[in-house]
Order: structure tokens, then sequence, then C-alpha cells
């Protein structure tokens, strides 16, 4: 019990002022639980309500692809750029340093290899998730093919009443089906999908007619990075993805194979975050650079 020795009365009651109510910054999340909306907020910066996120998880069905032979080496210098960091459990736990204390979307379905892309049904315990502090939890989903709309359908489902149980979100990854267009009808389509099934994010594509797919969703979209491209085209993608509606981006290769990797994430983040454009980008980008 407090010691009411020199108790106070209260009397600072604000009559004056309504109680104020939260305005969330992360779209579609105003009703979450608090659990949620705190792990939702480590990732897109309240300030801005964007974020970048820094993927490195290819490895679980390419294995050493290009630029991630050394985990340590090419990824952990540019971990303080990242609003995010985006891989499996395996190369967090042996790889990334635990003092980088940045939030974690954790991928939570299992790869078996680039030929076969996924097995069936399989997702992380999410108790793992749990003991890894993650942030996140990134599924794939992909409409448009029978087989594989069925079971990353399932999967998704199953990751969200888990994630829901415990506080975590969940991003739904959009993939593209053997009958289905890389366009706005697909995109918007699959991303709409997933936000249906619950999934709080949604990681897809950047295409014509975007603004039409973020416009549908009802919750975050970040843009995934997709293939090397050059830079000042890596950096139009991030400016032209956050005008038309995303609400940040999931950059890989664009930033880790990169020439100057360091460079690279830290004018993707002045793009996202200060809304500079990206040949203002690719200007500082060539600075950083020197």
């Amino acid at each position: 019990m407090p010691d009411m020795e020199g108790f106070r009365e209260a009397s600072n009651f604000g009559f004056d002022q309504a109680q104020s109510v939260e305005n969330f910054h992360v779209k579609g999340a105003a009703n979450l639980s608090w659990g949620m909306k705190d792990r939702l907020s480590r990732i897109f910066n309240p300030k801005t309500g964007k974020a970048v996120l820094l993927a490195f998880d290819h490895g679980f069905i390419m294995g050493p692809t290009s630029g991630l032979e050394r985990i340590d080496l090419s990824i952990v210098p540019l971990t303080q750029y990242a609003d995010c960091l985006m891989c499996t459990r395996g190369i967090l736990q042996s790889s990334i340093p635990a003092a980088t204390n940045k939030p974690i979307c954790l991928r939570s379905d299992a790869g078996s290899s680039i030929l076969t892309e996924l097995n069936r049904n399989v997702l992380i315990d999410v108790e793992d998730a749990i003991r890894l502090n993650a942030s996140a939890m990134a599924v794939m989903f992909a409409a448009g093919d029978e087989e594989r709309e069925a079971v990353t359908a399932a999967n998704l489902v199953k990751a969200v009443d888990l994630g829901n149980r415990y506080g975590i979100p969940v991003m739904g990854v959009t993939a593209v089906g053997k009958q289905m267009a890389r366009d706005a009808r697909y995109f918007a389509l699959a991303s709409r999908m997933c936000a249906e099934n619950g999934a709080a994010i949604v990681k897809t594509y950047y295409c014509d007619g975007f603004e039409r797919v973020a416009a549908t969703c009802p919750v975050p979209i970040v843009i995934a990075g997709g293939k090397k491209v050059p830079e000042l085209d890596a950096l139009q993608l991030c400016y032209k993805a956050v005008q038309d509606g995303a609400c940040g981006v999931d950059m890989g290769r664009n930033v880790f194979q990169s020439e100057h990797p360091l460079a690279m994430i830290q004018a993707v983040h002045a793009v996202v975050h200060d809304g500079i454009t990206a040949e203002q980008g690719y200007e500082m980008y060539q600075d950083l650079s020197k």
C-alpha cells in the first residue's frame, strides 16, 4: 500500500478540455487491440505513418543468393536505417545481434526450395514468434491458382487466428498465381482478400493503376522491391508507390545488391519518410556513395 502521509486530494480534472481520442496513424488499425497497435507502431513511424522494411528472407527458398552470402557483413550494417527487418527465425537467431533493437516482421510460413516454393499448410509455432519478440508475422497468399490459393489461404487464416490470440499482426504477402497477370486487377483482388481474411498489413507489387489497389485495400500496403533494377529506377518505384497510396516499401535486392547499399537504404528512407523526389533521392545516393 502507498503511504497515505502527505496525501493530496485530486484537483486537476481538466473540466475545460475534452478527453483526447487517439487518432491512430496506421490505416485500418484504429479498432485493433492495444498490443496489435503497439507492434504496428514499431513498424510504421508515428510521425509519417510509413515504413521502410529491409527484406532479407530470400534465403528460405533461394539459399545464399547474391548479397546474402554473409548476413553479418551485408545486412547488419544496414539495419540502423530500416524501420523494420523482414527475415526468417533461423537468420534472426544466428546472424542479427539482439542489441539491434529493431522490430521484426518474421517470415512465418515454411519454404522448401525455389522449385516447389511452399510446403502445404506449414506455419512456424506462434510461440516461437512470441519468444523472438516479433512485431508481425509474414505469410504468403497466392490468388488465382486453385491449389496454391487453397493452401495459402488456409495458412493465412490460421496465422491471423494465432496472431489475434497473442496480439501479433500478420502481413499477407501476395504471390502471383499461374493464371493471373501482374496488373491492378489481380493485385487489388489479392490485397483485398488478404485484408478480408484479417491481415493487418499487405505486401504486394507496384503496377499501373496502383492507386486503385491502395484505395480498395483497407489496411496499409507496403511495396515489394522485386528484382534488382538501376538505383534511380528503384527510387522512382518507391516515390510513385507512396504517391499512389502505399504506406511504405519492403526493399531487399534493390538495397543489398546495390553497389552502395548503405547509401541506397538511406536514399530510400528519405524518399519514403521525407517526401523527396526520386531524382533528389538519387542525388543523395550519389553524394553518400563518394
